[in-house]
């Protein structure tokens, strides 16, 4: 046994054991709805926690708050879709995080990531304990959305606030300036 367990903790050597890679296996939804060919993690606060984590090196997270029945939300996502398929290849990377009725999931939410083929990362946090969570994200968010975060190694910035592209832009390349678009 400590043979196994000497052999292990050399492997995490030589491998690296990155708090990355730890956070995204905590990081695992209490269900996943599946409806129309398509799954949806779903996540509490606890589960999701792990995605707000420092991550390592050069990448930035960028997750955004959102919900189908929020107008100024939805007219933004666009702007969230431009800046996956221009970074994801240098470590960007968008989650967005829907805050849709856990009942409108089938009949809302699947149907809307679908019809506008949402190609970054879409989790719903189902949490109705919001008043404990929000101050969990940040002290300064009032609960409203849109409302995104910025995360890098050294760096956790919140907007809420909407964005356009040049905005977001340019608030992820403060965060890393050695992005270049595709």
């Amino acid at each position: 046994m400590i043979r196994g367990l000497l052999g292990l903790g050399m492997l995490c050597v030589l491998m690296g054991c990155a708090s990355k890679a730890a956070s995204i296996q905590a990081a695992k939804p209490v269900r996943i709805v599946n409806a129309e060919g398509y799954q949806l993690p779903v996540y509490d606060f606890e589960a999701f926690k792990p995605m707000l984590d420092f991550p390592e090196g050069e990448t930035v997270k960028v997750i955004n708050f959102w919900a189908t029945w929020c107008a100024p939300c939805v007219q933004e996502l666009p702007v969230f879709e431009k800046l996956h398929a221009a970074y994801r290849k240098q470590g960007v990377e968008v989650t967005l995080v829907s805050l849709d009725f856990p009942d409108q999931i089938e009949a809302r939410l699947i149907p809307y990531i679908l019809k506008n083929q949402l190609a970054a990362q879409v989790l719903l946090l189902d949490d109705p304990h919001s008043n404990v969570w929000i101050p969990q994200v940040t002290e300064s968010w009032s609960g409203a959305i849109p409302a995104t975060l910025l995360i890098a190694e050294d760096a956790y910035r919140f907007y809420e606030q909407s964005f356009d592209y040049r905005s977001l832009e340019r608030e992820v390349l403060a965060l890393n300036p050695n992005l270049n678009s595709n």
